[in-house]
């Protein structure tokens, strides 16, 4: 498949808002070489974002979902061979120059990221930290930035905005340190937000506050993009999921009804996997990305593959409005 077709691919993920895009990735493939092989961590991803879009990408752990993230903002390592496009607002940003994207990131593109331990610099008071993308793209001025870094902080649910802005990452829990990445992602009040598992090793008391808080003040009027194991947390902030299996998108479609009837067989196994379902999880494990089958990569652990799915890649399709499936049961 060439660019042009992948695009027209991208494109019918969400024919109902066609000319809205406002990121296009079509043919997008992520391979780390090591000395010993080559993993294929993404694999010819086509996608469209929308303006506004509030979109769950969602799949196991090392399925490339985050992969996908730090290349949307160009931030992966050298030993990471890029091909496809990636184009936001009409910019390819992976032809883009580093200095472009140094002003696009925080700026056009910001990103929640999902350890906020690793995060923050943790000699660093968070004011500073949170102040200091205002000062980078030339915003305000310091006081200005420290002004507006203080009424963040108490629009985001600090009783005490000042004195919060004065500590170090360490004396924050682990929830309010959450609070702190979401502050730095709309401190420059960005286009798009890249939330990576936002709520990973939180309670389940402080998930629901920081979900509420994404869902009132990130969404709306940005466009959120949010990487996910959690069916939970992408039921709650999503309108659109993709699922990813093992680098490649293997359905698509709007929220509640991928959630209450999916057509992947991985789909249907994330569901029942559920603890409102059994906790029935799914049987073997994914492939290696250094070694991928010839056919449906999914095929060894499906109850329903048959012998051509074991040799043939089924391509994505077309089943019904906003609805697209990697499966042979739909020819």
């Amino acid at each position: 498949m060439n660019i042009p077709d992948s695009l027209e691919n991208a494109n019918r993920n969400n024919p109902e808002a066609k000319g809205m895009a406002l990121i296009q990735i079509a043919g997008l493939k992520v391979v780390f070489s090591t000395r010993s092989e080559k993993i294929r961590a993404v694999d010819t991803v086509d996608l469209t974002i929308n303006e506004g879009d509030t979109l769950g990408l969602i799949g196991e752990s090392g399925c490339g979902k985050t992969v996908m993230g730090m290349a949307m903002m160009g931030l992966l390592p050298t030993n990471a061979d890029i091909s496809g496009i990636i184009r936001y607002a009409g910019k390819d940003l992976l032809t883009a120059p580093e200095s472009m994207m140094q002003k696009m990131r925080g700026r056009e593109i910001a990103m929640i990221s999902q350890n906020s331990a690793n995060t923050l610099n943790p000699v660093m008071k968070v004011g500073d930290q949170i102040a200091e993308p205002l000062l980078i793209h030339h915003l305000y001025s310091a006081d200005e930035a420290k002004k507006e870094v203080i009424r963040l902080l108490g629009a985001l649910g600090f009783e005490d905005p000042v004195q919060a802005a004065g500590r170090y990452p360490h004396e924050f829990s682990g929830g309010m340190r959450e609070r702190v990445l979401i502050a730095l992602a709309l401190i420059c009040n960005p286009r798009v937000i890249i939330a990576d598992e936002p709520t990973s090793g939180l309670d389940a008391e402080v998930k629901i506050e920081i979900l509420h808080l994404i869902k009132e003040k990130v969404t709306g009027n940005r466009t959120l993009f949010l990487i996910t194991h959690d069916l939970g947390t992408a039921s709650f902030l999503c309108t659109r999921l993709v699922v990813m299996y093992a680098g490649e998108i293997v359905e698509t479609g709007p929220t509640k009804e991928v959630l209450s009837r999916p057509f992947h067989p991985y789909t249907k196994g994330l569901l029942a996997s559920l603890p409102s379902a059994g906790l029935n999880t799914i049987p073997g494990t994914s492939p290696s990305p250094s070694s991928l089958p010839a056919g449906c990569r999914f095929s060894e652990r499906c109850i329903a593959a048959m012998e051509r799915c074991r040799k043939e890649h089924p391509p994505m399709k077309e089943v019904g409005d906003n609805r697209q499936v990697r499966c042979f049961l739909y020819d």
